[in-house]
Protein backbone atom coordinates (compact mmCIF):
# COMPACT_ATOMS: atom_id res chain seq x y z
CA UNK A 1 0.00 0.00 0.00
CA UNK A 2 0.75 3.33 -0.79
CA UNK A 3 2.50 5.60 2.15
CA UNK A 4 0.48 8.59 2.71
CA UNK A 5 2.81 12.00 3.27
CA UNK A 6 2.29 13.21 6.95
CA UNK A 7 2.03 16.71 5.83
CA UNK A 8 -1.51 15.10 3.52
CA UNK A 9 -2.81 13.16 6.69
CA UNK A 10 -2.10 16.16 8.74
CA UNK A 11 -4.21 18.12 6.34
CA UNK A 12 -7.20 16.02 6.54
CA UNK A 13 -7.27 15.93 10.08
CA UNK A 14 -7.83 19.48 10.19
CA UNK A 15 -10.48 19.72 7.31
CA UNK A 16 -12.16 16.84 9.55
CA UNK A 17 -11.75 19.15 13.18
CA UNK A 18 -15.19 20.56 12.69
CA UNK A 19 -16.80 17.27 13.33
CA UNK A 20 -18.62 17.91 9.86
CA UNK A 21 -19.05 15.52 7.01
CA UNK A 22 -15.82 16.58 4.20
CA UNK A 23 -15.29 16.19 0.48
CA UNK A 24 -11.97 15.81 -0.62
CA UNK A 25 -10.86 16.11 -4.27
CA UNK A 26 -8.31 14.64 -5.96
CA UNK A 27 -7.33 15.09 -9.46
CA UNK A 28 -4.17 14.93 -12.15
CA UNK A 29 -3.64 13.38 -15.35
CA UNK A 30 -4.24 10.22 -16.36
CA UNK A 31 -2.04 7.76 -14.89
CA UNK A 32 -1.16 10.20 -12.28
CA UNK A 33 -1.50 8.08 -9.80
CA UNK A 34 -5.15 9.06 -8.27
CA UNK A 35 -7.06 5.94 -7.41
CA UNK A 36 -3.89 4.96 -5.59
CA UNK A 37 -3.80 7.48 -3.78
CA UNK A 38 -7.16 7.96 -2.65
CA UNK A 39 -7.23 4.14 -1.57
CA UNK A 40 -4.59 4.81 0.58
CA UNK A 41 -6.05 7.75 2.00
CA UNK A 42 -8.92 5.62 2.99
CA UNK A 43 -6.79 2.79 4.09
CA UNK A 44 -5.26 5.83 6.51
CA UNK A 45 -8.81 6.80 7.71
CA UNK A 46 -10.51 3.26 8.00
CA UNK A 47 -14.24 3.35 8.51
CA UNK A 48 -14.22 7.40 8.46
CA UNK A 49 -13.76 7.81 5.01
CA UNK A 50 -15.21 6.22 1.62
CA UNK A 51 -13.96 6.62 -2.22
CA UNK A 52 -16.67 8.01 -4.96
CA UNK A 53 -14.79 8.08 -7.97
CA UNK A 54 -15.53 10.37 -11.36
CA UNK A 55 -14.95 7.27 -13.16
CA UNK A 56 -19.04 5.95 -11.78
CA UNK A 57 -20.11 8.69 -14.03
CA UNK A 58 -18.44 7.96 -17.76
CA UNK A 59 -21.57 7.67 -20.20
CA UNK A 60 -22.08 3.61 -21.28
CA UNK A 61 -20.12 2.60 -24.40
CA UNK A 62 -23.36 1.87 -26.51
CA UNK A 63 -24.10 6.15 -25.48
CA UNK A 64 -20.90 6.90 -26.54
CA UNK A 65 -20.87 5.34 -29.67
CA UNK A 66 -24.58 6.37 -30.47
CA UNK A 67 -22.76 10.16 -29.88
CA UNK A 68 -19.71 9.31 -31.74
CA UNK A 69 -17.51 9.70 -29.21
CA UNK A 70 -16.37 6.26 -28.44
CA UNK A 71 -12.54 7.42 -29.70
CA UNK A 72 -12.45 10.08 -27.78
CA UNK A 73 -13.63 7.68 -23.83
CA UNK A 74 -12.25 10.00 -21.26
CA UNK A 75 -12.51 13.60 -22.44
CA UNK A 76 -14.88 15.67 -20.85
CA UNK A 77 -17.83 15.49 -22.55
CA UNK A 78 -18.02 11.41 -22.09
CA UNK A 79 -19.19 11.97 -18.60
CA UNK A 80 -22.36 12.85 -17.26
CA UNK A 81 -20.86 15.79 -15.24
CA UNK A 82 -24.59 16.95 -14.26
CA UNK A 83 -25.41 13.22 -12.58
CA UNK A 84 -21.51 13.45 -10.61
CA UNK A 85 -22.51 17.23 -9.18
CA UNK A 86 -26.02 15.74 -7.77
CA UNK A 87 -24.04 12.58 -6.49
CA UNK A 88 -21.79 15.19 -4.80
CA UNK A 89 -24.65 17.74 -3.30
CA UNK A 90 -26.55 14.96 -1.79
CA UNK A 91 -23.33 13.64 -0.26
CA UNK A 92 -23.47 16.97 0.99
CA UNK A 93 -26.66 16.88 2.34
CA UNK A 94 -27.08 13.40 2.89
CA UNK A 95 -30.00 11.74 5.89
CA UNK A 96 -28.47 10.38 8.81
CA UNK A 97 -30.78 7.37 8.10
CA UNK A 98 -29.87 7.33 4.42
CA UNK A 99 -27.68 5.40 2.32
CA UNK A 100 -26.52 6.69 -0.84
CA UNK A 101 -25.31 4.67 -3.31
CA UNK A 102 -22.52 5.60 -6.09
CA UNK A 103 -21.97 3.93 -9.09
CA UNK A 104 -18.27 2.94 -9.90
CA UNK A 105 -16.37 2.24 -13.53
CA UNK A 106 -14.98 -1.33 -14.24
CA UNK A 107 -12.07 -1.25 -16.10
CA UNK A 108 -12.32 -5.12 -17.05
CA UNK A 109 -15.72 -4.44 -18.53
CA UNK A 110 -14.80 -0.92 -19.45
CA UNK A 111 -18.23 0.23 -18.04
CA UNK A 112 -19.69 1.79 -15.07
CA UNK A 113 -21.90 -0.21 -12.39
CA UNK A 114 -24.71 1.74 -10.75
CA UNK A 115 -25.15 1.50 -6.89
CA UNK A 116 -21.78 -0.65 -6.85
CA UNK A 117 -20.54 1.67 -3.87
CA UNK A 118 -22.66 2.29 -0.52
CA UNK A 119 -21.79 5.58 1.67
CA UNK A 120 -22.71 5.76 4.89
CA UNK A 121 -24.19 8.35 6.78
CA UNK A 122 -21.62 8.12 9.39
CA UNK A 123 -19.15 8.39 7.13
CA UNK A 124 -16.69 11.80 7.85
CA UNK A 125 -14.76 11.98 4.63
CA UNK A 126 -15.66 11.46 1.36
CA UNK A 127 -12.51 11.65 -1.50
CA UNK A 128 -13.45 11.57 -4.89
CA UNK A 129 -10.74 10.93 -7.21
CA UNK A 130 -10.86 12.41 -10.88
CA UNK A 131 -9.54 14.55 -14.31
CA UNK A 132 -11.87 16.98 -14.37
CA UNK A 133 -12.89 18.19 -10.81
CA UNK A 134 -10.98 21.18 -11.65
CA UNK A 135 -11.88 21.85 -15.32
CA UNK A 136 -15.55 21.70 -14.68
CA UNK A 137 -16.65 25.31 -12.81
CA UNK A 138 -19.94 23.54 -11.24
CA UNK A 139 -18.04 20.53 -10.13
CA UNK A 140 -14.70 21.99 -7.90
CA UNK A 141 -17.21 24.26 -5.69
CA UNK A 142 -18.87 21.31 -4.17
CA UNK A 143 -15.60 20.07 -2.93
CA UNK A 144 -13.96 21.45 0.74
CA UNK A 145 -10.46 21.17 -0.73
CA UNK A 146 -9.28 19.86 -4.28
CA UNK A 147 -5.79 18.50 -4.58
CA UNK A 148 -3.86 18.23 -7.48
CA UNK A 149 -1.59 14.37 -7.51
CA UNK A 150 1.65 15.24 -9.51
CA UNK A 151 4.03 12.56 -10.91
CA UNK A 152 7.04 12.27 -12.90
CA UNK A 153 5.82 12.74 -16.65
CA UNK A 154 8.10 9.66 -17.82
CA UNK A 155 6.63 7.43 -15.33
CA UNK A 156 2.89 8.65 -15.61
CA UNK A 157 3.29 7.37 -19.54
CA UNK A 158 4.46 4.04 -18.66
CA UNK A 159 1.80 3.50 -16.32
CA UNK A 160 -0.43 4.30 -19.05
CA UNK A 161 0.48 2.56 -22.05
CA UNK A 162 0.69 -0.58 -19.34
CA UNK A 163 -2.93 0.40 -18.18
CA UNK A 164 -3.57 0.06 -22.01
CA UNK A 165 -1.86 -3.43 -22.52
CA UNK A 166 -3.39 -5.17 -19.52
CA UNK A 167 -6.58 -4.15 -20.71
CA UNK A 168 -6.48 -5.66 -24.30
CA UNK A 169 -4.62 -3.00 -26.42
CA UNK A 170 -1.48 -4.15 -28.35
CA UNK A 171 1.51 -1.99 -27.54
CA UNK A 172 1.31 0.05 -30.55
CA UNK A 173 -2.18 0.51 -30.01
CA UNK A 174 -1.47 1.63 -25.84
CA UNK A 175 0.80 4.23 -27.29
CA UNK A 176 -1.17 5.56 -29.87
CA UNK A 177 -4.56 5.92 -27.47
CA UNK A 178 -2.23 7.68 -24.85
CA UNK A 179 -0.95 9.91 -27.62
CA UNK A 180 -4.26 10.63 -29.38
CA UNK A 181 -6.45 10.58 -26.08
CA UNK A 182 -5.14 10.69 -22.96
CA UNK A 183 -2.19 13.57 -23.67
CA UNK A 184 -4.52 16.20 -25.00
CA UNK A 185 -6.69 15.17 -21.51
CA UNK A 186 -3.83 15.85 -19.48
CA UNK A 187 -3.29 19.06 -21.31
CA UNK A 188 -6.72 20.34 -19.98
CA UNK A 189 -6.06 19.12 -16.36
CA UNK A 190 -2.90 20.19 -15.88
CA UNK A 191 -4.06 23.86 -17.21
CA UNK A 192 -6.37 24.06 -14.09
CA UNK A 193 -3.47 22.99 -11.43
CA UNK A 194 -3.19 26.58 -10.22
CA UNK A 195 -6.73 26.47 -9.08
CA UNK A 196 -5.96 23.56 -6.32
CA UNK A 197 -5.95 23.94 -3.05
CA UNK A 198 -2.34 21.64 -2.14
CA UNK A 199 -0.12 19.86 -4.65
CA UNK A 200 0.78 16.29 -3.80
CA UNK A 201 4.21 14.65 -4.94
CA UNK A 202 4.10 11.34 -5.98
CA UNK A 203 7.18 9.03 -6.47
CA UNK A 204 7.19 5.74 -8.27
Amino acid sequence: MMQVPATALERVESLLASGRRRLLGLVGAPGSGKSTFAAALQAAFGERAQVVPMDGFHLANVELTRLGRAERKGAPDTFDQAGYGTLLERLRSQDDDEIVYAPEFRREIEEPVAGAIAVLPQTQLIISEGNYLLHWHTIAPLFDEVWYIDVDEALRHERLVRRHEQFGRSPEAARAWVAATDEPNARLIEARRVRAHHVVHLGA
